[in-house]
């Protein structure tokens, strides 16, 4: 039970902390009498000794346990809902309890403080929350010339150690073996580092426990979206218990560079006119849970949800339901759909959070979500037209390029073209190992219907294999089933028209509308003004339209055996000198809309996942009332955080 006395800071304005911590900065001793670190938020530290006084002018273990900074680190995993944690917590923790080493005192390093306020900010935002006093980059840390330590280490885990091959064995050698976390991340880093001109890793956020979520991409310029080259997108592992596709990516990783390295003129082909993404674990806290029980005793649910107990899968907005609504209107528009405000009332996965932001900044064409558990393909709509109803054959707009997609990865399957009926998928064989997801089993909350539904890309779920963890000795013969309907599908982003919208100064048109005739579903322009859009062979009326500018229409006939994309180019002429009239067709309305511009107005979402619309945790309160943690934090004393306080 915490004491509920409060330190020096938690009685003071923020102005006034401000002033004393500079004061109490100038008074850290050289000299510290160094004692064992003995508090449990910090137990996961990367040292195990302190000295007091702290840089806080704590004087004891009790006084740091009852003071509200320490509280307050306490609750940031629940209060940001995951985002951020462990860094912001591990940060912290280095003020508070300061590291001591031979009598001396360390401080954390500046730079990583300087990177994670950037990063996290925006969480702290989201719940109307100031970013903590004693998290002051600027005071409370030190420069690498100053001595500085990393306290963020222990997160790495010796990731960046290097794993040593084999003895004799190429540096193209494969293991075809299950791979731990820490595993995963040093294959991904050492295959980026053997094709550094091609590939590189990034992450694009955190798990709920602090596992970094790593992609490695490769592309003629990784890093950067390169103007008319698509990008596509694979991942693998959101059930953490269905473990194929996290080793097909990691493996499919390995087989990219080296192939590429050979001089195979496919893999050279595709790398150089594609940009590819691969995040071969989604959710790498379930599958510690699965791995821990191991191949052959997993059962059918232990490790399928995140840390939270969240099923990934069933936790992105439900835009289905939103779309069934609108479609049911000539005048309204289905695609693009924003996310409702009442969605970030409920629990969001940081994983979820990831995916959302990861999609709002690249612009994404085509995708896969590999699972376990079956051997079949499914397309959008997951959710059935009718909620009632288990199954029912739910279409998109864009059936038949779904299709198209779907026989593309199940067609070059030798097991999902086996024509046994006995076989794993064996139901599924009288539809060519393809099923329409709604028509399989109806759900909402889904990864696939959202990426439709939210931006331009498509993307299709594939179920490796009814075994969810399969044995080690089978990895092989999975991935000798999986490398060509995995090529063959990435390969299929290059079907269809491509172009770029401009003005007729040249000029790129962002979030121009590319509208095909006979199908209600628009994309988009990215920032650079060119599109890609998925088309079934035959001939389409295509026309371009953004605001303020006359509409152009065009005929194209894309032939069955083309396997590049059609270039199609729009200039758009500007209406004139009068007041602006905008073409966007169907007048927009309802709630949670959003114009191929980005719109505005009250139902709007944020423009980024991670910065929630103020209140979007909880039901706004009335008048100026104090954030809904304030309550918290001032029931344990008298003495109010103030700082905490944004205004």
């Amino acid at each position: 039970m915490l004491s509920r006395r409060n330190p020096v800071f938690s009685k003071l304005s923020r102005g006034e902390a401000a002033e004393s911590r500079d004061s109490c900065c100038e008074r850290l001793p050289v000299q510290a009498t160094c004692v064992d670190l003995q508090l449990r938020t910090c137990s996961d530290a990367t040292y195990n000794r302190t000295a007091f006084p702290t840089l806080l002018e704590h004087r004891s273990r009790e006084a740091v346990e009852s003071s509200s900074e320490y509280i307050l680190l306490s609750v940031l995993h629940h209060l940001l809902e995951g985002q951020c944690n462990p860094d912001l917590r591990l940060l912290g923790c280095a003020v508070l309890a300061p590291r001591c080493e031979g009598g001396r005192v360390r401080r954390p390093c500046r730079r990583m403080c300087e990177a994670l306020r950037e990063a996290c900010l925006p969480a702290f935002d989201a719940i109307d929350m100031a970013w903590p006093y004693f998290l002051d980059c600027g005071h409370y840390f030190a420069s690498e010339e100053d001595g500085c330590y990393d306290p963020l280490e222990a997160l790495r885990g010796g990731l960046d150690a290097e794993e040593v091959l084999p003895s004799g064995l190429p540096p193209t050698f494969i293991r075809f073996s299950h791979h731990s976390y820490a595993q995963m991340v040093r294959v991904l880093r050492r295959t980026a580092a053997r094709c550094a001109h091609i590939a590189k890793t990034y992450s694009i956020g955190r798990s709920f426990e602090g596992k970094e979520l790593l992609v490695i991409e490769f592309s003629g310029r990784p890093g950067q979206h390169e103007l008319m080259e698509p990008e596509v997108k694979l991942i693998g592992n959101i059930h953490g218990n269905e473990v194929a596709g996290r080793e097909m990516l990691i493996y499919l990783a390995q087989y990219l560079c080296s192939e590429y390295l050979l001089g195979n003129p496919r893999i050279q082909r595709l790398l150089n006119t594609t940009r590819l993404h691969l995040l071969p674990s989604m959710n790498p806290d379930g599958y510690e849970v699965a791995a821990a029980e191991g191949a052959g005793y997993n059962g059918w649910t232990s490790g399928r949800q995140n840390a939270q107990n969240l099923d990934l899968n069933r936790n992105f907005p439900d835009l289905t339901s939103e779309y069934y609504r609108l479609a049911s209107s000539r005048n309204a528009r289905s695609d693009h759909i924003a996310i409702p405000q009442h969605y970030w009332w409920g629990k969001v996965a940081p994983e979820t959070k990831a995916i959302m932001k990861w999609m709002r900044t690249t612009p994404f064409v085509l995708s896969a979500s590999l699972h376990g558990g079956d051997l079949v393909v499914s397309y959008p709509f997951d959710f059935s037209k009718h909620p009632q109803e288990e199954k029912m054959f739910s279409p998109t707009p864009d059936e038949k390029m779904f299709k198209l997609l779907a026989r593309a990865y199940a067609d070059v399957h030798p097991m999902m073209m086996d024509r046994s009926e006995n076989r794993c998928g064996g139901n599924f064989l009288k539809r060519g190992s393809i099923i329409n997801g709604a028509d399989w089993y109806s759900f909402t909350g889904g990864m696939s219907d959202f990426n439709y539904l939210h931006s331009n890309c498509f993307e299709i779920t594939v179920e490796l294999g009814c075994v969810k963890f399969p044995p080690e000795e089978a990895l092989y013969t999975i991935w000798q089933h999986n490398k060509e309907p995995l090529l063959n599908f990435v390969e299929m982003v290059h079907r269809g028209i491509k172009g770029v919208v401009m003005d007729k100064f040249g000029k790129p048109i962002k979030n121009a509308r590319i509208v095909v005739k006979g199908i209600r579903h628009d994309i988009t322009t990215a920032p650079d003004g060119d599109y890609w859009r998925l088309l079934p062979p035959g001939s389409h009326i295509v026309i371009a339209q953004a605001p303020g500018y006359s509409k152009v229409i065009k005929k194209v006939t894309i032939p069955a055996r083309l396997k590049k994309a059609g270039r199609v180019d729009f200039i758009l002429q500007p209406l004139g000198t009068g007041p602006k009239t905008s073409l966007l067709g169907p007048r927009r309305s309802g709630p949670g809309l959003r114009g191929p511009a980005g719109g505005a107005g009250p139902h709007r979402e944020p423009e980024d996942p991670d910065q929630e619309p103020l209140g979007a945790r909880r039901q706004p309160t009335a008048g100026g009332s104090k954030p809904w943690w304030w309550s918290y934090f001032t029931s344990l004393s008298q003495h109010k955080p103030r700082w905490l306080l944004k205004y």
